[in-house]
């Protein structure tokens, strides 16, 4: 369980685009842990400064400012590079809608360059973000990888493009690629701030801040919500996974299913608040009931996440009233 006691070749080197944002950062605290290299790739469009300066003292780690809708730049970044987590993209399903030329150059272009300078520089192995949006208007539950539905917004045909590539790249180029669809991640580091900020930490933020958070729709809608600890075990795990698992998409998930209002119930409970939440409209392009079926990334990749959501939430807490 886990990925402290995963093993790499000696001197592995890893790339981490999007190095400098939420996930890209804790993944690349992870393999700093374990001992090997880490490349940083990130714009600072969306990730931050801080997540760069606090690894800079490490001689293990190396930042590159560039932007991966730049050929060049990622060329340059997997030089030498044995692993790429490709976490570069922009998020949010409401922005997408509002920027889809943004969202396509980005999350799309952006994505192909990075497979194809992997392949030109002979990466091992290609793990990328892709996300439970793809499964669209789907409602069958739990979900369940090749039963997906019509697609509602921008941002997850960007996903399932970057899926679709991703075959193509291991079934023509023999770059081995391994799609990791994020179940709602939330954890420390995840921004509370912002229009378009996670719904965990900005509740967590302004219930410390005693404001009256807003619940789009009724709170009725579910999530599988997912611990970052459980994301950096699939991608460390996917890096090591075997040649007949490649160019295949997985659900990265614990497996559960919490109500938004029961969360929002949580936190205030957790943090000693009575403030009753706003309600307001459906947030445009989201999906009403989200539940993942992780048994395929189990039995492919070796995932068994050892956070369920009350563990996860416990420590994501105890890390907002320290550093908010």
């Amino acid at each position: 369980m886990g990925y402290e006691n995963l093993v790499f070749p000696e001197n592995s080197k890893f790339l981490v685009t999007g190095g400098a944002g939420f996930i890209g950062s804790n993944l690349c605290e992870a393999i700093l842990k374990l001992g090997y290299k880490v490349r940083c790739l990130d714009d600072l469009s969306t990730g931050k400064q801080s997540n760069v300066d606090m690894f800079l003292s490490n001689p293990n780690y190396e930042f590159i400012r560039g932007d991966i809708k730049d050929i060049d730049i990622c060329l340059k970044a997997t030089e030498g590079v044995d692993f790429v987590l490709n976490q570069a993209a922009w998020g949010s399903v409401p922005r997408s809608i509002e920027m889809p030329l943004f969202y396509c150059a980005n999350n799309i272009q952006g994505t192909l360059n990075m497979m194809e300078a992997s392949r030109r520089n002979g990466v091992k192995k290609f793990v990328y973000a892709s996300s439970s949006s793809v499964y669209g208007d789907e409602p069958k539950l739990p979900k369940t990888e090749g039963v997906e539905g019509n697609l509602l917004s921008p941002y997850a045909l960007t996903k399932r493009c970057d899926e679709e590539w991703a075959k193509q790249y291991t079934m023509h180029y023999g770059l081995d690629t391994y799609g990791l669809r994020y179940f709602n991640v939330f954890g420390r580091r995840q921004d509370p701030n912002g229009a378009y900020a996670a719904v965990i930490p900005k509740f967590i933020k302004m219930l410390l801040n005693d404001e009256q958070p807003t619940i789009n729709g009724d709170g009725k809608q579910s999530r599988d919500f997912t611990y970052i600890e459980n994301v950096i075990e699939a991608n460390l795990k996917a890096c090591l996974a075997p040649h007949e698992a490649a160019g295949q998409a997985f659900n990265i998930a614990y497996g559960g299913r919490e109500y938004l209002i029961d969360i929002y119930y949580s936190l205030t409970k957790a943090l000693g608040k009575n403030i009753e939440p706003n309600f307001g409209p459906d947030r445009k392009g989201d999906i009403k009931h989200s539940n993942a079926d992780i048994s395929k990334a189990k039995k492919l990749l070796g995932y068994d996440p050892d956070y369920d959501f009350a563990s996860g939430l416990s420590e994501a807490i105890e890390w907002y009233k320290e550093n908010l």
